[in-house]
């Protein structure tokens, strides 16, 4: 394995500004809205993820070609068998809302040493662009964090600022899992899908929100039947959060001192790195401080409850 020394540290945020830079001019384009076909994951793949992915494919093969990368519309693509690294890239997290020319649209970019089968505990540094703004989050694994952690100290539900998403996810089940949860900040506190998970885990960073909740892969493989309405409202293809989307907001929010695993509270440490099926997509909640974490872990494991016997009657 390649010393972490030797990690091209500045690519990361390098390639994360050059493609803010190329999908910037393009956001709130309905030209942008056109479907061009399916990504590896089986998501949508609309114009303006084409011209990022396509653009992402011209910059490494000009500027880095010893490194292979994985994205999530063309897979893996390993230029050179010698490569050492693998960038994990999403160019447009968020791209709905980039197509509404909303803020919560991100650049994903991490980087894991290529060795054997790399895992999400192999990332060594994470980058993630607003798109719209411009900000910076980046993290090195021993090193360098940006911007200075905010967390917010909350550790009531009640008064809980969070997101989750809905997309591709079948809306009654999931109410049935985050109904509580949604009832018990509606007032005090607030819920919110901004529809990228990059910015909704970065949030944490800035103290914007106490906690992001993503129960819905843990519901596949739990709850009899879900894999169907998944796919029924994926148009066949199950449409959860992969580790493209997860693997540098995941390392930023961890060394800004977030608390960080699947929806039942195990480290995501040993998942794999490298794919996009459902065998690949993973459950997580993250949190600002281990209180609010616990409390949140409780009510996703009754919700699940809920759920197994709304289907079971």
């Amino acid at each position: 394995m390649p010393g972490a020394a030797e990690a091209p540290l500045e690519l990361v945020r390098e390639l994360a500004l050059a493609l803010r830079e190329r999908v910037l001019p393009e956001l709130g384009s309905h030209a942008g809205r056109a479907h061009s076909g399916a990504g590896e994951g089986g998501d949508i793949t609309f114009a303006i993820d084409e011209d990022a992915e396509g653009y992402l494919e011209q910059y490494l093969a000009s500027s880095a070609t010893d490194v292979a990368f994985y994205s999530e519309d063309r897979g893996m693509v390993q230029p050179s068998r010698q490569a050492a690294w693998v960038l994990v890239v999403d160019p447009i997290d968020g791209t709905r809302p980039a197509m509404a020319g909303f803020e919560s649209a991100c650049v994903s970019v991490a980087l894991a040493p290529l060795d054997g089968d790399p895992t999400m505990g192999d990332v060594v540094a994470g980058c993630v662009v607003e798109i719209k703004s411009g900000a910076v989050f980046f993290a090195a694994r021993d090193g360098a964090l940006q911007p200075p952690p905010r967390l917010s100290a909350n550790t009531d539900l009640s008064r809980m600022f969070w997101t989750y998403g809905l997309r591709g996810r079948p809306a009654v089940p999931l109410a049935h899992v985050l109904g509580e949860l949604i009832d018990a900040s509606s007032v005090h506190g607030a819920a919110f899908d901004l529809g990228s998970a990059t910015y909704d885990m970065t949030r944490i960073v800035t103290g914007q929100l106490d906690a992001y909740i993503e129960p819905a892969p843990r519901m596949v493989d739990e709850v009899p039947g879900m894999r169907g309405e998944f796919e029924r409202v994926g148009n066949g293809a199950v449409l959860n959060i992969s580790p493209y989307d997860r693997a540098a907001a995941a390392l930023i929010c961890e060394r800004a001192g977030a608390i960080v695993t699947d929806a039942e509270g195990r480290t995501l440490a040993g998942r794999p790195l490298l794919g996009s099926g459902p065998e690949y997509q993973m459950s997580c909640v993250a949190a600002a401080n281990r209180e609010l974490h616990e409390a949140i872990i409780r009510e996703v494991d009754a919700g699940i409850e809920r759920l197994v016997r709304t289907v079971e009657d």
